[in-house]
Order: structure tokens, then sequence, then C-alpha cells
């Protein structure tokens, strides 16, 4: 049986939230529930009232809580399970007295002070309190005596720790949310020793959560030095100790995965820590695929995104209009071609046009009507007999509609995107990047026709710079200097890249393409979008089509070269040492091996603060190594995986994402269809786009350093 998706098993953990942490099936029937007996989450349904209708709730949440429930379920998968109005815990909210209350929050003292206020005003009837993450005890017993001084306790009907403090916005692709300054805080020398302490202890609560939820414990393996390490060996720490102190713990309940309980340890996944510092480049690159354009160009987060259309269609000078969009699971286009290259998009967006127009024709012309508009009127010329079926075919048809005119929409506003910052351009030179001499690099930067935003050049040549094996001089860099702020660029990041410079490239893997970049049979390397621009064009209203035809010509239809970056080199090397190459696995020789299941006990690890000043990584402010760690043997390292969680501390990329995803899915097809698929979950502090990692991060550090 698949096993389920992170999402899967987020989705099932907050529907069980949702209802009132009521197990559904009956625990007398879950030996027979062949889900639980594959170690999947068994599907919920709704408890019901006396009346049978779903029991009504008020659901109130933080923001953390909001983040995690807005970005798998929406208003109607929460309607579908009662809840009639969310609200955030930090806003004025009024007595709803004969309804009961779901709380979704952190265990933090403010919060905590917050739902005793609500509970000594008797806001709701009584209250189901649950935790992101586990609650510590102090401020368990602090929140205990409040309560029994308010006499506020009969209102309390159920307090849970949920270990859900993670946002999911892809199947396998996670964020612990803890902003886009985690990088800055690891490597700023300026950073207060108690922050570094606090943000480590949030990033093991984070993954401790993850774990919990994919219900399974893993190998760990990281780098020597760094924060990584502390984070491993805080993780393994928090697991032993959880398995070795808890009888009844939360890898043997209802949902777990056989695998945890025994097991060789290739049957667990491996879980992979690395410092952002391992590979910066992806965190800058210019991307062809569409979820890491929509990243980029549209700024999505939390799967949300904002894209200006017309007001009319038919009519282009009545202005534009802004349109939020979620892209969710629900929706079979998204989930389709999200990492797709964009050129094969816009030909998918073609063919599901193509097939619509062809059902809906077939279904009209069987009930005798002229269009779908006609099923919905008192048409005495619809047939009877055909006429039921229509309509029960509408409801789908209108929803496959909408899906493909907001993925028009989208895909106009990328066009638009690419266009005016040539953005086609700026990936082609990425992809050979370690070609471009220091000549031709000038002689780009100093192009004023090369794009409309300098952000576009500052990222270009630092990839260049961080990838070229040319000498660049202080003369030279000057030159390139000059030419970016000429350009609109502000550098002060480039202080920070000359520092960091040398370390990360002793880290990253360049990869020499598997297949030659696509050529037409006409030997242009390029073409433009033309045939399917004049196929869409046809089958779009007025302006909109000729809108998208203006745009899409020109724009160069190629498909990157099939490479793998420095990550995934890594993750291959460790999932799969038989087929890695044996530069990935001298650098990935030396990572460390934790098993929180093996009877070797581990002793008390410092506290981050205490690394950070040995300076091992060379970068100022950087955690240092933290002693002796456990080496790997060779039977060890040699180990096989066909599952790992992937998690970089300091930032994510949808690069990454889809970069690691391409990687399992082909090695996967390769291995044939009796072995077992190769699944990577990768995961970050923060998934954070190009733009903010270098104002918000980068030009920050070199801002200090200057």
């Amino acid at each position: 049986m698949q096993s389920q998706s992170l999402r899967d098993r987020q989705v099932a953990s907050l529907e069980k939230i949702l209802n009132l942490n009521h197990a559904s099936p009956e625990p007398s029937t879950i030996h027979h529930d062949p889900a639980a007996a594959n170690g999947l989450i068994p599907k919920a349904t709704p408890i019901l009232n006396s009346d049978g209708d779903p029991i009504w709730k008020v659901l109130v949440f933080d923001n953390l809580g909001r983040d995690v429930i807005s970005s798998v379920l929406r208003v109607n998968d929460l309607r579908g399970w009662g809840v009639t109005i969310h609200l955030n815990l930090n806003s004025p909210r009024h007595p709803i007295p004969d309804v009961p209350v779901l709380y979704l929050v952190e265990p933090t003292a403010t919060n905590l002070a917050l739902i005793n206020q609500d509970l000594a005003k008797s806001l709701y009837s009584e209250a189901y309190i649950n935790f992101l993450s586990s609650i510590p005890r102090p401020l368990m017993e602090d929140f205990a005596a409040q309560i029994a001084e308010a006499g506020t306790a009969e209102s309390i009907s159920q307090v849970y720790d949920q270990y859900l403090n993670f946002v999911v916005a892809e199947p396998d692709l996670f964020s612990l949310s803890l902003g886009k300054e985690t990088y800055w805080a690891l490597n700023s020398a300026n950073a207060k020793d108690e922050e570094i302490d606090t943000l480590v202890e949030r990033i093991v609560s984070g993954l401790f959560s993850v774990v919990v939820t994919m219900g399974v414990i893993p190998i760990i393996r990281c780098p020597r030095g760094g924060a990584a390490e502390m984070i491993a060996a805080k993780l393994d720490r928090k697991l032993r100790d959880h398995i070795l102190n808890s009888k009844d713990n939360l890898f043997s309940g209802q949902g777990q995965r056989s695998s945890t309980t025994g097991g060789t340890p290739s049957s667990r996944p491996v879980l992979v820590l690395v410092d952002r510092n391992v590979d910066l480049i992806p965190m800058l690159s210019h991307s062809w695929t569409y979820q890491s354009l929509v990243h980029d160009v549209l700024k999505m987060h939390l799967n949300r995104i904002t894209v200006e259309t017309p007001i009319d269609e038919e009519n282009p000078a009545k202005g534009r209009t802004k349109r939020a969009y979620d892209l969710t699971s629900k929706d079979f286009f998204w989930s389709r071609n999200a990492g797709v290259p964009f050129p094969q998009v816009a030909e998918d967006i073609d063919t599901e046009l193509t097939k619509y127009k062809d059902d809906a024709n077939e279904i009209t012309q069987k009930a005798g009507a002229s269009s779908l508009e006609d099923l919905q009127t008192d048409n005495p010329n619809t047939s009877a007999q055909h006429l039921k079926a229509a309509i029960t075919l509408l409801p789908e048809l209108r929803e496959r509609k909408a899906v493909l005119d907001m993925h028009m929409n989208i895909a106009t506003a990328l066009l638009k995107g690419i266009k005016d910052r040539q953005l086609d351009n700026f990936f082609q030179i990425e992809e050979n990047i370690t070609k471009q001499t220091k000549a031709m690099m000038l002689e780009l930067l100093n192009d004023s026709s090369k794009g409309n935003q300098p952000m576009d050049k500052l990222r270009l040549f630092i990839i260049w710079f961080l990838s070229t094996e040319q000498e660049v001089s202080r003369a030279d860099m000057e030159r390139f200097e000059e030419a970016l702020t000429k350009a609109g660029a502000e550098n002060t990041a480039l202080v920070y890249v000359k520092k960091v410079r040398e370390v990360t490239r002793m880290t990253m893997m360049t990869s020499a393409p598997t297949q030659p970049a696509q050529q037409s049979t006409g030997g242009e390397i390029f073409k433009g979008f033309s045939s399917i621009s004049n196929r869409l064009t046809g089958q779009l209203p007025g302006a909109l089509g000729t809108n998208f035809e203006n745009l899409i010509s020109g724009v160069k239809n190629f498909l990157p070269v099939n490479k793998d970056i420095t990550i995934t080199k890594i993750v291959e090397s460790l999932m799969d040492p038989t087929s890695a190459s044996s530069s990935a696995i001298a650098k990935t020789e030396d990572y460390l091996y934790f098993d929180p299941r093996s009877a070797n006990a581990r002793g008390t690890t410092p506290a981050p603060s205490q690394a950070r000043h040995q300076q091992a990584s060379g970068i100022p402010g950087a955690l240092g190594s933290l002693g002796p760690g456990t080496q790997a043997s060779f039977g060890q390292r040699r180990q096989g995986f066909s599952e790992a969680i992937v998690f970089t501390v300091g930032g994510g990329s949808m690069d990454e994402y889809g970069n690691l995803q391409d990687w399992a899915k082909r090695t996967s097809a390769a291995t044939g269809a009796t072995a077992p698929k190769r699944r990577v979950v990768y995961g970050s502090t923060e998934i954070v786009n190009a733009e903010d990692f270098v104002v918000g991060e980068l030009a920050r550090l070199g801002q200090e350093d200057k």
C-alpha cells in the first residue's frame, strides 16, 4: 500500500482535532482496518449530535496555528467538521456561550493567559485545548494554578499536546515557520546567545513533531560542526529520552509505522541535516519550473498568491484588479504540473482547455442544448433523458473551468514577469554558469537591456562568483561592484558573500548534465512558444487571448538540463551510496551517525551558544563543533535507504525541493517495479525566496561586516 505523504498525515491529525480528538474508527475495529495495519492514519468521520449534524464549534488559533491550518485546509473543509467560525486568539472576540471552542495554539505564557481570560469570561461553553507542541511542565503547572484560582476547571474538557508545529506547503515539503532571519541569526556575531539557544530548541521541537507525525524514528546523519550537529545531537537525545521514559510512547500507537518498533535501520528513513552554507546557490537561482517561478515572481506564501487580472477581459480599458488564489492539493492542475518546466505547463493548459471544450460540447449535444448555460434554463428542446446526467456533470465541469481559468491568469502573470525581467535569459546563463568568463559577466552587468530588476543581476553575479574557478582579483571585484551599482543594485550582500565563498566552495558539488540540452530539429536550441500561442489564443476570450499571445511570443521554450544540485548529491550518497559519485561520497564520508534506538547512551550536549564562539567554520558568529560525535562505521556509511527527510538549517528553496523530487522519481523508475519507491521529504526553518534572502539576510550580514 502507498504510504501517506506528510501532508496526508498532518491533515488526518488536524481532522482528528476538529473532531474533538474523537478516534475513528472505534478501537475495537482498528485491527480490521487495512490502513491502520499498514501504519496509515485511519480516516476520521465527524461525530454527530442528536440531530445527525456535526457538532458545531468555534476554532481559535494563534498565528502559527492559523498558518498550519490554512496551508492544508480551506473554509469549506472546516465547515465539514462543524467549525462555524474561526478567530485569532489575539483579536477581540464576542461571547458565544452555547458553543464549544477548539484552541490550536503554541504553549506560551501569553497564549495561556489569554485562554484563561476566555474561561473566566465564559466566552464559550467548554474548551478543547490543543497545543501545537509539548507544553513544558513549569508552564503547565502555572496554567493549572491559574485555573484553580479562577475556578474554571469545569470549563475544560480536554488538554492535548498535538506535535503539529510545522507548516506543510506541498505533499512532502514543510517549514518550521521560524521567520526569514534564521540564517542571519545562526551566522551573525551580533545575535545574542539566548536567541541562538531558543532558535535551536525550536528547531529540535519542530523536527520532533515532524518525526512524530510521520510515525517513524529515523537514523540521523549530519556533517561535523555547525548548527546541524548541535540540532542532530539534541534531537537524538530528545527521541532517546522519549522512548526510554514513556511506556506508551508516541511511536507505538495507532497510525505509527511498524518499522519503528523493530526492523533494520534501512527500513527506517534517514534524516539528513545540513547547514545552509553547504550551498547558497539554490537560494538565489532563477528557476524554470512552475512552482519555483510562482514562488519567485508571484511571491507565494502559504500556498496563496495575488495576481493582477483585467476587470473585464473584453474591455481592457476598464483597468485591472488584484485576485488572490489558493494553490491547494485539490487543484488537479497544480498537483500534476507544480514541478514541471514552464513550457510544458503552457502546453498542458492547451490540452486541458481542449479536453474541457470537447466534454462540454458532448454533454450539450446529448442534452439538445446549444451551450452549458442553456442547461440551466427551461429550454423545451433539451432531451429529458440526457438532462439529468448533464446537470449531474455540470458542477465538475464548472470546477474544472474555474481551475483552468485561474492557471491561465497565473501563467499570464508569470509570462509578464518572465518577459519584463528576462528570466528565461538569466536561467539560460545560470545553466552554464561556469562557462561564463569575467569579460562576459561584466558585459552582461553593464547591459541596460537585460531585465528591469537590478536584483536579478545581483543574484546572477553571486551565483557566478560562488561557482567560478577563475581567480577574481580585488581590481576585478571593484569593476563588478561598479557595474552592479550602475545597474541600480545594492551591493552590501557582497561583503558577506566574499567572506563565506571559500567555505561554501568546499562543500558545493557541481554536476554534469545527465542529458544534453534539448535541441529543436531546425538546429536552434531555443524557439518561441508560437505553436502553443496560436492554439491557445483561439480558445481564450477577446483581449486575454491577444494579451497572452503578445506575452508568449519571444519567450524561450526550452527544457532545463537534467542535473543534480549539491543537496541532491549529498542525499544520494547517503541513501544510495552504490550509485553515488566518488566525489559525493567523499564529502559525506565524515558525516556523523545517530540512531536514537541504539543502546549506546549519549552524554549531555552543551548549549549552542557555547559552541558558536569556536568558529570552526571560519564564519564569525557561526556555530562551531561540539566535541566528539558518533563516527559512522563502514557498514553504516554504505547502508542504503528508500526514504529520507532532508532538512536545511537557515532557509530552504523550492529549487532544492523540486530537484530532490525529480531525483527520487527518476531513480525509483530506474530500480524497477519490485524495488521500494524512493521518497524524499524536504523541509527547512523557513522557505525563503531569493529577494528576501539577499535583502533580509545576506545584506544584513554584509552590513555588520563593513
